[in-house]
């Protein structure tokens, strides 16, 4: 299979696994997308591909945008706001990773974004447990 097809498959996958997911499930999705994007934005930016680099950063930004855009405060409280505390600050990272082509703010946006998943990993089988 080449690279197209291999992209082809890969979107297929991605499209089945958001029409099958449930709320927690898509956040879930959101952030592995969020962490996936900074990996590759990190390897693009190892071999001086800026382009790519920024390509990439761009849509790590865009995800964890729509990670914040799905938060309720009023509903989330505390955890809420400390989520939202989290996205800007690995948005703002993410920006100045960019400008400053800083390998290390990556590792810190990812640190970040692997903390969440963690946590939503965490509950997702306490949610589904509940729920049954």
């Amino acid at each position: 299979m080449g690279l197209s097809g291999a992209r082809a498959y890969t979107n297929i996958n991605a499209t089945s696994g958001v029409e099958n997911a449930d709320p927690h499930m898509l956040i879930q999705m959101l952030v592995d997308g969020a962490i996936e994007k900074t990996n590759m934005a990190k390897y693009f930016m190892s071999k001086k591909e800026w382009a790519k680099k920024g390509q990439h950063i761009s849509w790590a930004i865009s995800i964890i945008g729509g990670l914040r855009a799905s938060l309720d405060i009023d509903k989330g409280g505390e955890i809420a706001i400390n989520l939202e505390r989290l996205y800007e600050f690995s948005t703002t990272t993410l920006i100045e990773a960019n400008s400053e082509n800083d390998i290390e703010k990556l590792d810190s946006v990812l640190k970040v974004m692997k903390t969440i998943k963690e946590g939503w990993d965490g509950i997702r089988q306490e949610t589904l447990e509940q729920a049954s």
